[in-house]
């Protein structure tokens, strides 16, 4: 397969890269993320490419501006899902559709530049199995870009593995990544932490990132705050080491107040109720530990129960370019190119 505009020898094979595109409500962004895209690609001549682009179910014009470009293009595949399934979900989806030699995750937004993608290829050319793209500044805000600083520099403290500082889902990942991800059915990935923990070669690259040209963030508060959750409960058992040491420590505190109650009533005469402050005492300990150990353990419940589920994997409700219409979670491959 190659895309428009690509030429070279017939005799030499060009190496094949996914260029793996989320969207939602990006009409105003998708028709400048595919140019940009191939674009980048004209001036790679080693290289052909095909972008996959998952469709969150999106209500404004992405869809159709997709089935434009897709007519014109086989090398654009398009997946739109029957509802919105969340990001981090569709973004497994496109990785799990891929079938280059590496892929490239790229946000619609185009907040993450395009123009990096061949210095990733020279650094995957070289040996790295990952390579991630290191945010050295923020278009956020001060307050926001803050934020996520703190947030990443927490996850990478309290995780078991070794998650880089200030990287997104800009990265380029080799074939065999793509194969270990074939077997993840997680109900709430988080892949740029399940990435990182595979371990293989990884290499980071500095970039700064731009701000949005076109329409506004789809992802709210609400998603920032999921993730966060999702990272931290999914490369990390402190949460239920702290519930313990929560309820190691208010025992503790529960014996001490216990033994003043008992000094001022039996050497200082102090004339309280009898049972009150034992009562008292017991009563709110006791509901500080179920509190906190019921919430951290609900999490975790959670999270099992939609493992347990049947229905986990993304519908999908149309595909463009693809050559068959089968369950793209399910076994991951498709037609050959």
């Amino acid at each position: 397969m190659t895309g428009p505009g690509i030429t070279g020898s017939t005799c030499t094979p060009r190496t094949l890269v996914s260029v793996l595109v989320p969207a939602y409500n990006e009409e105003g962004n998708v028709v400048r993320c595919y140019e940009t895209i191939v674009k980048v690609f004209r001036q790679l001549p080693d290289y052909d490419y095909e972008i996959i682009v998952t469709d969150n179910h999106s209500t404004d014009r992405t869809f159709p501006l997709l089935e434009e470009l897709a007519a014109k293009d086989p090398a654009l595949k398009v997946i739109r899902f029957s509802r919105n399934y969340g990001y981090q979900r569709s973004l497994l989806t496109a990785y799990q559709a891929a079938s280059g030699a590496c892929a490239i995750q790229l946000d619609c937004d185009l907040q993450d530049p395009p123009e990096l993608i061949p210095k990733m290829l020279q650094l995957w050319r070289i040996g790295h199995q990952v390579v991630y793209g290191i945010r050295r500044t923020l278009q956020d805000g001060f307050v926001i870009a803050s934020l996520r600083r703190l947030y990443y520099r927490f996850v990478s403290f309290i995780s078991e593995d070794e998650l880089p500082v200030n990287v997104g889902e800009f990265r380029l990942v080799d074939r065999r990544i793509l194969v270990e991800l074939q077997k993840v059915t997680d109900a709430s990935p988080y892949l740029r932490g399940l990435i990182s923990a595979m371990g293989f070669s990884q290499v980071g690259l500095e970039y700064d990132r731009m701000g949005r040209t076109e329409g506004g963030s789809k992802f709210p508060l609400k998603s920032m705050l999921s993730l966060a959750v999702d990272g931290v409960l999914n490369h990390s058992l402190l949460p239920l080491r702290l519930a313990s040491i929560a309820g190691l420590v208010i025992g503790l505190l529960s014996l001490l107040l216990t033994f003043v109650y008992l000094v001022g009533r039996l050497i200082f005469g102090q004339a309280w109720p009898d049972g009150f402050a034992t009562t008292t005492i017991l009563l709110l300990m006791s509901i500080a530990i179920n509190a906190i150990f019921m919430g951290i353990l609900g999490e975790y419940v959670g999270r099992l129960f939609l493992q347990a589920k049947t229905e986990i994997k993304p519908i999908v409700e149309s595909q463009l370019n693809f050559p068959q219409v089968v369950s793209l979670v399910k076994n991951g491959k498709q037609g050959s190119e």
